[in-house]
């Protein structure tokens, strides 16, 4: 039987594959193992100092700009310079480390692919150790992918996307590497693994501008940034390139980071290259924030848009932010993909992603985020011929006015409504994605839309304040109060509809009774879990128990 070879204090209980085992040496494992030993300290107490943040917001508090770090606000200081291989953003494509995505999306037309190990992918073995195979084989350029069904061969075309990695947030583990004991930090491994094999292992083709570029999601304190911006450190000293080679973007996704942004930046000023308005998961940390607030509720999720006075101002500062401090400020996703079978449809659904993006670019934003390839051109077509032949607005989107937005604008309650089918569509939407998460895919189109874990969140933690307060929905024009009895109604309904549109046979070999199951539940605990894949991420880990050695 084959055995991973790992050092002292490693253990891989995950399955052994060849493939796997030429990312699973020992000398990267020995990096991985390094950067837990060095940070895990420092994790825990940030991961405790989101205990006690939540500790007091539920019981009445809420975030805001922290006196104490008002010098770096008002402070005269800047980033490192945007190196020129990135200055050039408008249009940027995510998804998953998937072999034929990771192909399409760098040859789409779209200035960066981010290649997502966290909300668009379904954290499973397989598909964390395979995506690490593919993103060796995109950075030398040999990728390929025969589609059997097509009898077609995807490989790179000779100009593509600069290629980011988002890992993990620093809240999620990863069960099938054990550290003296215990379960690797998730995003260690993603980041420790990607940049060992590709920037320690081929040095000379990187940094010097050329990066490597990560995406940071889901932190709440500058704090977090601060042990990011060591981890950098520690790596490019191992690699041998100049600090400040590794570039990042930090996504501001959680509704405490918002007035947290200076301080991000001062704590990453030697590698961030921008800031990114993650919207969605900002929708859904903005119900978690006032999860106990019961006149913090929100209107249906449809209605909770950047006209929204809070969400405009999120995005306004973040550009004033980003540009007094000479880097991008990138806006969000448009989740629209095309719809085939209807031609007037899927124009409609287009001019809605324009008027989205035309907003952004007038805004002051540099680049943008779309989920489909048929969006890359459409999009590039409307930044472009609103920067005026600029690679940026950096310099001239100043957006001073951005100055007088104060906490309140920032956390203003959304004016809408609650209706009966904003409570259905949560649940339609949240039990179809975690069916498809626990079979192992983590972004998935549903409803025109491509659905990935932040938008399953906004369903799940809606659907749970809505419960908990009993909130009374009038959007249909008939009040009715919801409560737990209403909700399981709800979801036996919701789960034949599901039944309906999938087909009998889909629906028997899918995991859709699970996952009504595990999200009923999430949806009427007591207490609000932090996050779904949490709970269910034990559902998908599969341990190999003899499977390492050290050697």
């Amino acid at each position: 039987m084959s055995l991973y070879d790992v050092p002292d204090g490693v253990e891989i209980r995950g399955r052994y594959d060849n493939q796997f085992a030429q990312i699973l040496t020992r000398d990267a494992l020995e990096f991985v193992a390094g950067l837990q030993r060095e940070f895990r300290d420092q994790v825990r107490y940030v991961m405790e100092c989101r205990r006690e943040a939540k500790k007091r917001y539920n019981s009445g508090g809420s975030p805001g700009f922290d006196p104490a770090t008002k010098f770096v606000r008002e402070g005269d200081w800047k980033c490192a310079p945007v190196p020129p291989a990135v200055a050039d953003r408008s249009v940027e494509i995510t998804g998953p480390v998937e072999r034929k995505m990771i192909i399409n999306a760098l040859n789409c037309g779209a200035k960066v692919f981010m290649a997502d190990f966290e909300d668009a992918l379904s954290p499973s073995w397989e598909n964390l150790m395979r995506g690490q195979v593919n993103l060796r084989d995109a950075v030398n350029k040999t990728i390929t992918f025969h589609d059997q069904a097509r009898n077609r061969v995807y490989k790179l075309n000779d100009t593509i996307a600069k290629l980011f990695v988002r890992p993990r947030g620093w809240h999620l583990p990863e069960a099938h590497i054990i550290i003296d004991g215990e379960p690797a930090i998730g995003c260690l491994v993603d980041f420790g693994l990607y940049f060992y094999h590709n920037h320690v292992m081929y040095r000379s083709a990187h940094g010097a501008g050329f990066g490597p570029f990560f995406y940071l999601p889901k932190m709440e304190h500058s704090r977090e940034a601060r042990i990011w911006n060591n981890v950098f450190e520690r790596a490019e000293r191992t690699a041998g390139i100049n600090r400040g080679s590794i570039r990042v973007t930090v996504l501001i996704e959680t509704l405490p980071a918002v007035f947290q942004m200076d301080e991000m930046l001062y704590e990453l000023r030697d590698h961030s290259v921008g800031l990114n308005c993650g919207r969605w998961d900002y929708i859904f940390s903005y119900i978690k924030t006032f999860q106990a607030h019961p006149d913090r509720l929100l209107p249906d999720r449809v209605q909770v848009g950047m006209a929204q006075h809070f969400m405009r101002c999120y995005s306004d500062l973040l550009i004033r932010t980003c540009h007094r401090r000479g880097v991008h400020a990138m806006g969000g996703m448009a989740a629209q993909i095309p719809i085939r079978d209807d031609p007037a449809a899927n124009e409609a659904a287009l001019e809605l992603v324009r008027k989205d993006k035309l907003r952004e670019v007038r805004a002051g934003h540099d680049g943008t985020w779309a989920a489909h390839p048929g969006l890359i051109q459409p999009i590039l077509e409307v930044f472009t011929s609103n920067m005026a032949g600029k690679a940026n607005q950096i310099q001239t989107a100043t957006r001073e006015d951005a100055d007088a937005i104060t906490e309140e604008d920032l956390m203003q309650m959304p004016r809408g409504t609650r209706s009966m089918e904003g409570l259905r569509l949560n649940t339609r939407v949240g039990i179809q994605y975690l069916a498809a998460w626990l079979t192992g895919t983590g972004s998935v189109p549903l409803y025109n839309l491509m659905e990935d874990a932040a938008t399953a969140e906004i369903s799940r933690v809606q659907n749970w304040q809505w419960i908990k307060f009993g909130t009374v929905l009038n959007g249909d024009g008939v009040k009715i109060r919801v409560t737990p009895e209403l909700f399981a109604k709800v979801v036996e309904e919701e789960m034949e509809r599901i039944k309906r549109e999938v087909g009998m046979e889909k629906f028997t070999r899918g995991l859709y009774r699970e996952a009504g199951k595990i999200f009923a539940k999430q949806c009427t605990v007591p207490e609000l879990d932090d996050f779904l894949t949490l709970d269910a991420y034990n559902l998908i880990v599969v341990h190999h128990p003899k499977t390492s050695a050290s050697l």
